[in-house]
């Protein structure tokens, strides 16, 4: 596909075909900022590149890119000096989630989520960190979670990896402060997405109890709080004040829990 971007500023978001990624893509795009959006979804990162371009009237580029090989950020760096781009905010968004005991998870499953989480999502940092300080401004928004804070058994690996980002995301943001980069982590409950394999109903009934939080609003507090180069967020009052009790929880309770699950039965 030709590159429609050439020479441009852009907001590279990664993830862009749906959920978190999709809102953060649309809202940049309604703010004016042209966009390369890059996604392992053809069909559905090219859908959204249109509606992006009708809605906005920026230029759009998407990019059709498994994010989870080894090589992916330095390809996808090589694809932006190849075509003279400029990427001024960095979105890592990408990401997957499943319900499982790491004894359990396929190991194809495990390292694409190891890849995608770290490996990726590092390297994006350190390449587009790296330009974005010699031209002493840029703003990079790392997608946590807060069960970067929560060592829940099914979710071991995957709150393994949010916690790497906060770690990483909030030292990264001592390194790069005064170089003029922003670096904001964001740390969400749960998001009214596909990520979880929730039903239409269910996320309609999260929604409404405050348990899940829609993906619009989430990428709104995102972003306000990436433009106030905010070191961390967690959105939402309700995971802000639930989130100390989360930790509280004694393992004997959380074991528990996990014996009577039917989550542990019929998995993710």
């Amino acid at each position: 596909m030709e590159c429609l971007v050439n020479s441009c500023v852009v907001a590279l978001v990664t993830g862009a075909s749906s959920g978190i990624g999709y809102e953060y893509a649309r809202q940049l795009a309604a703010r004016g900022f042209d966009l390369l959006i890059v996604s392992n979804e053809k069909e559905k990162i090219e859908d959204a590149a249109q509606m992006f371009i009708s809605e906005s009237g920026v230029k759009v580029q998407p990019l059709f890119r498994d994010l989870s090989a080894p090589d992916a950020a330095i390809e996808l760096f090589g694809y932006c000096k190849e075509n003279d781009i400029t990427v001024e905010i960095l979105v890592n968004n990408a990401g997957i989630f499943f319900f499982r005991d790491i004894t359990d998870v396929d190991e194809d499953r495990l390292s694409i989520l190891l890849h995608l989480h770290i490996l990726t999502a590092t390297m994006l940092c350190r390449f587009f960190g790296r330009e974005m300080a010699s031209r002493g401004k840029g703003y990079i928004l790392n997608m946590a979670s807060m069960a970067g804070w929560l060592p829940y058994p099914g979710i071991s690996v995957y709150a393994a990896t949010k916690s790497y980002l906060i770690t990483l995301s909030k030292a990264v943001y001592n390194e790069l402060y005064d170089k003029g980069v922003g670096v904001t982590v964001v740390c969400p409950g749960g998001v009214a997405t596909n990520l979880y394999h929730l039903s239409r109903k269910l996320m309609r009934l999260g929604v409404r109890l405050g348990v899940l939080m829609p993906s619009d609003r989430l990428a709104r507090k995102g972003l306000k709080a990436m433009f106030s180069k905010k070191r961390c967020v967690i959105p939402g009052v309700i995971n802000y004040l639930f989130l100390p009790l989360a930790k509280a929880i004694p393992s004997f309770m959380i074991r528990y829990v996990k014996r009577h699950s039917k989550l542990y039965r019929y998995g993710l």
